[in-house]
């Protein structure tokens, strides 16, 4: 059984993840929520809940934390204080606290990643194969879609296959954020990204690229929240078996490190 404190447990994120903690079937029966912390705790939640990380003392295998980007620093000095590891799933870090999570990883295991789901993940990977065969010939944008409440723009979703795409280039592509009040032609070796938000979309990306004569199109659609709860998750069962070092989704699916998901009970 992995023992989860789960940090933003009142955000749309930590609720999904509760729910899917409560789901499991007795079986396969794999996480137990033992805490939660979020600043919104009214005294009526049926499982520990606290609204300061101080204030939680429970034992655990692993943090997750769903909440604010600005919160991160905080976790990790928490998460070092009790040698316990953490799943950092909050986006829109700031380049201080991406780098909190390097320092961080000297001393935990620390997992990162800008989005959870395991097929976003599986297409920034297949980016390896794809951008070399053609680089030289194709044009490359990006377009996301998320819900009107979505804070960060693009989404980390989006800078994730950017930076999958550019680590493939022979020829680092530049970004475009957005097209307005621009004039010039299209370079092969501009990177467009788009970003579109409107009603409760959970969360769209497509990767459009466009040769001569021929278009190719990879999109991925979350339909619910449901497929990053089951991502962190996993990546919960993953981090509490490594080593003190910095992962990604790109290790889980890869195969690295010491990923014992089957045999955590």
């Amino acid at each position: 059984m992995i023992r989860i404190i789960m940090h933003g447990c009142r955000g749309r994120m930590g609720q999904a993840i509760l729910n899917t903690i409560r789901n499991q079937s007795q079986e396969s029966e794999l996480f137990q929520l033992v805490a939660g912390i979020d600043s919104k705790v009214d005294g009526t939640d049926d499982y520990p809940a606290f609204q300061q990380l101080d204030q939680c003392e429970t034992e655990a295998d692993v943090l997750i934390d769903f909440s604010h980007h600005s919160s991160v620093p905080g976790v990790l000095d928490y998460c070092i204080k009790r040698n316990l590891p953490v799943v950092i799933a909050t986006t829109g870090l700031d380049p201080e606290e991406k780098e909190a999570l390097v320092q961080a990883s000297k001393q935990i295991p620390v997992f990162h990643s800008a989005n959870m789901s395991i097929g976003i993940n599986t297409i920034a990977k297949l980016m390896e194969t794809l951008i070399p065969a053609i680089e030289k010939d194709f044009n490359i944008e990006i377009i996301e879609k998320h819900h009107v409440m979505k804070k960060d723009s693009p989404s980390g979703t989006a800078l994730l296959l950017a930076n999958a795409i550019n680590d493939a280039c022979d020829t680092k592509k530049d970004f475009l954020y957005g097209r307005h009040s621009t004039s010039d032609d299209c370079k092969i070796t501009d990177l467009g990204i788009h970003a579109v938000r409107g009603g409760t979309i959970p969360g769209e990306h497509t990767i459009l690229l466009a040769g001569p004569d021929e278009i190719i199109e990879i999109k991925h659609t979350a339909l619910s929240r449901t497929i990053f709860a089951n991502g962190a998750l996993r990546a919960a069962a993953f981090i509490r078996n490594q080593e003190k070092g910095l992962y990604s989704m790109a290790d889980v699916i890869s195969g690295r490190g010491k990923e014992n998901i089957n045999h955590a009970k």
